[in-house]
């Protein structure tokens, strides 16, 4: 007896949750890697030395950084809890 064919492709609406949700689980990802950016922007010599440091742009650059990870974790929320989550797991369709 045949087995019925699956789908190829997810449906739009599913596919696009699941882009959502990895977007989602790469943001803490990106943060880090973006909070610890301005370790780079003092010269090797000066870091011992704690000369050179501009510690005001450093502090605007890390609350800017928080508000635009907060903003972005504010604009993923709704669309994360948006739907319902059956039938995204291709792995159910067994």
């Amino acid at each position: 007896m045949a087995r019925p064919r699956k789908h190829l492709f997810l449906p739009r609406p599913s596919y696009r949750r699941r882009r959502l949700r990895d977007a989602a689980r790469l943001l803490p990802v990106f943060g880090v890697l973006l909070v610890t950016l301005p370790m780079l922007w003092t010269a090797p010599g000066d870091a011992a030395l704690g000369v050179g440091r501009d510690t005001g742009r450093d502090l605007v650059y890390f609350f800017g950084l928080w508000l635009l990870l907060v903003g972005c974790a504010a604009a993923f929320a709704p669309g994360l809890s948006a739907g319902s989550t059956q039938g995204d797991d291709p792995e159910d369709d067994d």
